[in-house]
């Protein structure tokens, strides 16, 4: 059986993350943002993709953004340059 997903975030850390979740340009950062405390509160990766976000969402999306912050920290938020769909015809 996998364990439960923990985190341990610091004062610092909460607040960096709660002030991206209200203030923040991208709303996927804002919503990556908002899902973090509550794993930390002690929510199940599952219960914050059901029930914890503004919209509902698959739970690996929810494991993805918890494996990436524990890898990469802050900068885990915020989606690389270059990553999406090329365009189709350039001009």
């Amino acid at each position: 059986m996998p364990s439960a997903l923990t985190l341990a975030l610091t004062d610092a850390e909460r607040r960096t993350l709660c002030d991206a979740r209200k203030r923040h340009d991208k709303p996927y950062v804002r919503e990556r943002a908002a899902a973090l405390p509550k794993i930390d509160d002690g929510w199940s990766g599952r219960k914050v993709a059901r029930e914890g976000l503004l919209q509902s969402r698959t739970p690996d999306t929810v494991y993805t953004s918890y494996h990436d912050w524990q890898d990469h920290g802050i900068a885990a938020l915020h989606i690389e340059e270059g990553r999406g769909l090329w365009a189709r015809f350039s001009p």
